[in-house]
This record gives C-alpha cells, structure tokens and sequence, in this order.
C-alpha cells in the first residue's frame, strides 16, 4: 500500500434502542474480530439503549455473551459523543466537554449490525441515505417493509408466495373494537402464536393453546404491545422449521441461496423463542433432511422472497415445511444475527462459505451500490 492510498474505512454500527440491543451487540463482537485489519480501517460506533452515539473501543471480548453468567453485553454511555453531520457524504464528529466538535476522517461504508426498530426497520437506511453513504443491508423500504411482518405478508401474498393465516391488531383497533378483533382471532383456529409486528429474536411472543379463553388472547397481546402497538397473530402451522440464507450475487444476477437448515427446539422449550435462540442447546441440521425436490424448492422460495421484496445485501427466509410438503413463509430478516449461535453463519458455512468470507462479502457488495435510488 502507497503512502497515497488508505485503507477502507469501515463504520460498525451497533447496539440501538430495540429490545434486541444485546443480540446487536454480539453479533458486532463476531463481525469485529474477522474484519481484516490490513484491508479496513474499523469505526466502531455503539448506539446506547436510550439512543446516543458514542465512539467505542471495538474490543470483540467486550461483546460476547458471558459464558458462565449468561449475561448480555451492552453499549455504555462512556465515550466520545457522535454527531452526523450533512455537509458531506460520511462524515462523523464527536463531541466532547473537553476537547468540543472533532470531526473524525469520512466512513467509505456503515455496517448497519442492528436488529428490530431503529436499526433494521428503514429508519437508519434513510438517515445513511440523507448522509450519502453507502451501507450494507436492504434499503430504505425494504427494511421497513420486511421489519413489519403485516405488510411483509400483504407483499408475499401479492406475488404468489404463500404465508400461514393472520389477523392483525393496530392500537386502534384493540382500543375501540376487542371484542371483533377477539373473534378474528378464535377464527385463525385453536392454537395461535401472538407476537409483536415489528421486533426479532423472538422476543415478546405468546403461544395462545385455546383462542376460545379471552383472558389469555388478550395477555399476550397486552405482553406483545409492551415491544409493539402493533401486532400480528398467526395461526399456528404444524410443521418442521426450515431456514435459508440469500446473498446477493456478485455478478448481479440470481441471488444465491444456502443449504437450508432444520431448527431443533431444545428440550423443555415450546417454541422457539429467545431463550430457545441464544441461551440454550437448540441446534440446527445443515443441510435440512428433507427431500431433495423440497430442497430444491425451498432454495427457489428464498430466492423468490428475496427478489420480490427488493433486498439488497443479505437476508434470512424462515419456513414451515409441513408433513404433506406444503412450504409456508414464516418470516423475513433482512440483517440476520451474525452471533456465533446464528442460523445465518452457519448456514453459509455449510455452503461453502466461512465467516471471514461472509463479512468481507457484505463489505464489498455494499461498496458497489452507489447511494442514493437505486
């Protein structure tokens, strides 16, 4: 490298207000500790639970789950205070009482490793595309579009791709009419799951076993409106969970798809919630042992998903593959975990793909795209 050249400069940005702010966190120590620092100069920026920006010290050991507590990491409020300014694409300052405005060197890329609203929702594409820097990940209505899992489905369906039954509750609905979005709900069938519209990692859902007990329909809605005012009831698909990763391709054409994965609940565990995720033995099969026309379906679907709801980057297709081969989307991650635990990893290095490879790959994809519409 010539004294005239530099390297990349990376922008990590993790953490954030959602209630998936730890997941956030390990999975930037995972992507931290593979970036080459030869070829890339990391920015390691920390959004805080309440929301600042702070300049953090990047150290991968600080964002791991502990292994004998079980306790989560976190962005601290200590460090230099960051501000975005618009006056030029990519350009960060911190702020400090000591030392006032500085601006740091401009950012060629952000690595947006944010989960759940503010993060993976379009908020922070937008604000990435006012900047005009580039970044990996969906865009601005794709993020928003797949984060919201109503009109996820709404979007689906339009383009042929079938998805479970649902019924969704707006806060204006459950405040002025219960008792017919209580009935909607007994239709969907016995058993349903009631989740949060807009959150991740499976956090604040309720598996409801008999739609006829209105107390316990309307404790998991109040307990899913505690992450969300809007929510969303499925009807409860018996089936096999399947998983598969997409990348967009390197020469712009067919996105490519992974072997997909089979899910296997832990013991003890009714479904496959948060704990069930992170802090369990729930383990995957890779490749799913399915038949091969399923598989080869499958692959297919998540690619079908991916293109129909204009992702860019990377993406995680979650299905339900039913006894008579029935395939049923389930849901859309448009910046899936990359914590060691992840399906997503995983699923790519069974592929053929390891982790290094990965990150450097949604690196080097975003830095193609040129910002703003495309």
């Amino acid at each position: 490298m010539s004294s005239e050249q530099r390297k990349i400069r990376v922008a990590v940005v993790f953490g954030g207000r959602s209630s998936e702010h730890e997941i956030s966190c390990v999975t930037a120590g995972s992507v931290l500790s593979v970036i080459d620092p030869d070829c890339y100069e990391v920015v390691p920026v920390g959004i805080t639970p309440s929301g600042n920006w702070v300049l953090t010290s990047g150290d991968p050991e600080g964002l791991r789950i502990d292994a004998a507590t079980k306790a989560l990491p976190s962005v601290s409020e200590e460090g230099a205070e960051l501000v975005l300014p618009f006056d030029g694409p990519g350009r960060l300052m911190t702020v400090s009482p000591d030392q006032g405005t500085q601006r740091l060197a401009e950012v060629d890329v952000v690595l947006p490793l944010l989960h759940g609203p503010f993060g993976e929702d379009g908020t922070i594409q937008g604000l990435f595309e006012m900047m005009g820097v580039r970044y990996a990940g969906a865009g601005v209505f794709s993020s928003a579009a797949a984060m919201d899992k109503v009109f996820m489905k709404a979007l689906l369906v339009g383009n042929g791709i079938p998805t479970s039954p649902f019924v969704a509750i707006t806060d204006r609905t459950w405040r002025n009419e219960r008792k017919k979005v209580l009935d909607d709900v007994a239709e969907l069938g016995t058993t349903v799951f009631v989740k949060p519209a807009r959150a991740g990692s499976s956090v604040g859902i309720t598996r409801v076993r008999d739609t006829s007990d209105a107390d316990a329909v309307v404790a998991a809605v109040e307990a899913a409106r505690e992450h969300d005012p809007k929510v969303l009831v499925e009807a409860q698909v018996v089936g096999r969970e399947i998983e598969c990763g997409v990348l967009e391709s390197e020469d712009g054409g067919t996105p490519d798809v992974s072997f997909p994965a089979e899910v296997h609940v832990a013991e003890g565990f009714d479904f496959y919630d948060f704990e069930a995720k992170y802090l369990s033995t729930s383990s995957l099969t890779i490749p799913a042992e399915i038949p091969e026309e399923a598989t080869a379906r499958l692959r297919q679907m998540a690619a079908d998903v991916f293109e129909a709801m204009g992702c860019e980057g990377l993406a995680r297709v979650d299905f339900f593959y039913t006894a008579d081969g029935e395939v049923l989307v389930n849901e859309l991650n448009t910046m899936p975990g990359f914590t060691p635990a992840s399906a997503f990893p995983q699923m790519w290095e069974a592929t053929g793909v390891d982790y290094a490879t990965l990150v450097e790959r949604m690196i080097t994809t975003a830095l193609r795209r040129d910002p703003g519409l495309r």
